[in-house]
């Protein structure tokens, strides 16, 4: 079943010279009623009865064989054609650092649940949409650090990624040093592209590393930065823990969309603003649309030619009709 599946023609146009076999065998059954006779006598006792024989019947099998070789040469020279093997040019893939801000204003509940469990969630959605590209993990607040290298392995970076939460690092906004860090990880890759997803939603206010620094460097290495400023405008609803249980605070949101948009300026990348969970969705797919219109996968199919089994088939029943109509079918009469 699979073999057949697989099975393409070149030439479906034949396909309607099907047309002719119930036509050919209409005008077969319209010709033998009207080579039938009929012969009137007073009586039958003068004549012995005929010994009976299958002979006369099976003519008729003449028909089948001719309509079974017709639809094989048919077949046939509709080509079929079968691309079973086939091979595929592997390029070579992007790889793929996203660095997340996990600093405290990312608990800010303008997002559903907030910014980092929206960030983390669709960035996953991100990673098991590009199986084919390595993604590695970096995460900052007032410094950085690798959560997971490079990896193709998606299950464990998805299983990493989930783990990530606030105060695993002193809090800040170390926007350079995540930058530097992540560009650190990816300078020495041999990948076709090379891109930093950073999201944020602050400004720089810690690290040894200026983020435009940061970006020049990223420049130098060929890697492109897609940055992406997370927070609603104006004011963002911050749980606040009190002896009372947890209370909401209004607090200013403070992205510095001038610095997001010069670093992705300096790397040919993007500048993007998500105020909520679905444009941040839209970023991420955007992204999607965008690096995989960098690389492109070309597959070739080696089609084999599987015609010549048929046209063997089609002459062999039409030999055979001619072979049977000739010796043991020759003179016979119902």
């Amino acid at each position: 079943m699979n073999f057949l599946k697989s099975i393409e023609f070149a030439n479906p146009g034949f396909f309607w010279f099907f047309i002719l076999i119930p036509v050919m065998v209409a005008w077969y059954i319209w010709r033998e009623q009207k080579l039938q006779g009929s012969l009137s006598v007073s009586a039958v006792k003068g004549f012995s009865l005929p010994v009976k024989s299958v002979i006369p019947r099976l003519r008729h099998f003449s028909i089948v064989l001719r309509s079974l070789a017709i639809a094989a040469l048919i077949i046939a020279l509709a080509r079929p054609q079968s691309s079973l093997s086939w091979q595929n040019t592997t390029t070579e893939g992007i790889d793929i650092i996203i660095a997340s801000d996990i600093s405290g204003s990312m608990l800010a509940e303008d997002f559903q649940p907030n910014r980092l469990e929206a960030g983390k969630n669709i960035a996953i959605d991100f990673i098991k949409n590009r199986p084919d590209d390595r993604i590695g993990l970096v995460i900052f607040s007032g410094e950085a650090f690798t959560q997971c290298p490079l990896t193709i392995d998606h299950d464990v970076l998805v299983n990493l990624f989930q783990d990530v939460k606030n105060g695993m690092i002193d809090d800040g906004t170390a926007i350079g040093m995540g930058l530097a860090t992540a560009v650190n990880r990816l300078k020495d890759g041999e990948a076709k592209s090379k891109v930093v997803i950073l999201l944020t939603d602050g400004s720089n206010n810690m690290g040894s590393i200026p983020p435009v620094t940061a970006a020049e460097i990223a420049k130098q290495f060929n890697v492109r930065v897609y940055t992406v400023g997370i927070g609603t405008k104006g004011y963002a609803p911050y749980p606040v823990q009190t002896p009372f249980g947890v209370q909401y605070q209004q607090i200013p949101v403070d992205v510095d969309e001038g610095t997001l948009t010069k670093i992705a300026d300096i790397t040919g990348g993007k500048y993007f603003r998500a105020t909520d969970n679905r444009t941040l969705k839209n970023i991420y797919d955007q992204i999607d649309k965008l690096e995989k219109a960098k690389i492109d996968v070309t597959q070739f199919h080696k089609k084999s030619e599987c015609f010549l089994p048929f046209a063997l088939i089609g002459l062999f029943f039409l030999l055979t009709e001619f072979v049977l109509k000739n010796t043991l079918f020759k003179g016979a009469l119902t």
